[in-house]
């Protein structure tokens, strides 16, 4: 579904990427680990059309998405839950959920808002008010919805847990297998481990801009040990 290969990309004079092969299949749910500051937003960023490729190619569902604007990929079916939430400020909780609302997938039970309330009672209670009115993680529940109404075929999540009381996070991990179990694919970026090895179907390590290991979960287990030491601080 997302296929990536030998992507390069940075920032001015500055270059983050390098040569990056990346893929998510249908249905399938892929981690991109590494320390802060080894590119994996700036891939995220690159996936999304939000930062050209210097070289390689991204292809999602079939089409190259070369200079293709980011409304453009998210209308393939790409849905991006970005770092820091994001959410319309001015905009009230259900506004926020409806305001790019739409059935891409054209699924037997696609994602409604009644769905989301469903998963996310605080949203609902929450619906009348503003954005910004929001605490930290009613806003990370919120930016979840939101990509999720896109109704996406592949759905990116940029650090959706950072910062986040245990309560909250635990409440989005149960969600992210819900996600699983109705076989929505993901690419999902996250400093939780436990709770990735129990989520995905394989996982990718980068360090400083390039991909230095990746296995499936047997293979994390058995490789913990040189894994871990790319992720520590």
């Amino acid at each position: 579904m997302l296929d990536i290969q030998g992507l390069a990309a940075g920032y001015g004079a500055s270059r983050v990427l390098h040569g990056v092969d990346l893929a998510v299949g249908e249905g399938r749910i892929v981690t991109l680990l590494g320390r802060n500051g080894m590119g994996k937003s700036t891939l995220l960023r690159c996936a999304m059309g939000l930062l050209p490729c210097r070289a390689g190619r991204i292809r999602f569902a079939g089409r190259d998405t070369a200079g293709l604007a980011p409304f453009e990929i998210a209308r393939l079916g790409l849905g991006w839950v970005p770092e820091g939430r994001q959410v319309f400020p001015t905009l009230t909780v259900a506004e926020n959920l409806l305001a790019t609302a739409a059935d891409r997938r054209h699924a037997a039970r696609p994602f409604t808002l009644e769905r989301i309330h469903g998963w996310f009672p605080r949203l609902a209670e929450r619906a009348g008010h503003l954005g910004a009115q929001l605490s930290g993680g009613e806003q990370q529940m919120l930016a979840i919805g939101r990509a999720l109404m896109t109704n996406p075929r592949l759905l990116i999540l940029d650090e959706a847990t950072e910062g986040l009381a245990p309560l909250v996070r635990e409440q989005i991990w149960r969600v992210l297998g819900e996600l699983r179990r109705e076989g929505l694919a993901m690419l999902v970026v996250d400093k939780h481990l436990g709770p990735l090895e129990a989520l995905a179907d394989r996982h990718v390590v980068l360090e400083k801009g390039r991909v230095v290991w990746q296995g499936d979960g047997a293979a994390l287990q058995a490789e913990r040990q040189a894994v871990q030491r790319y992720l520590g601080v």
